[in-house]
């Protein structure tokens, strides 16, 4: 499953600071998906942890999150949303 390419809805891309999530959908091989990456997989990847920037430092890193959403999916598709963490870093 996870061997697909994820396209991300870029306008649907929403940061949710009291979860401390950013949520986006997500299409593999056709099939839409709902994600939510922890701001400690944001933290991780910048050194920083998110305050207001969250989106920001999604785009920045938009490839690096990308991957890490694929490993999520492939850990467990039927989740919904598919909550991608630090450990999907690989």
């Amino acid at each position: 499953m996870a061997d697909g390419q994820l396209e991300i809805d870029t306008s649907s891309v929403l940061d949710n600071i009291d979860a401390e999530l950013v949520e986006f959908t997500g299409e593999v091989d056709g099939d839409d998906y709902e994600f939510a990456v922890q701001y400690d997989l944001l933290e991780a990847l910048s050194g920083d942890r998110p305050d207001g920037d969250a989106v920001d430092m999604f785009n920045r890193f938009i490839d690096q999150v990308t991957e890490a959403a694929l490993s999520a999916l492939g850990r467990n598709s039927d989740a919904n949303p598919i909550v991608v963490s630090e450990s999907d870093l690989e």
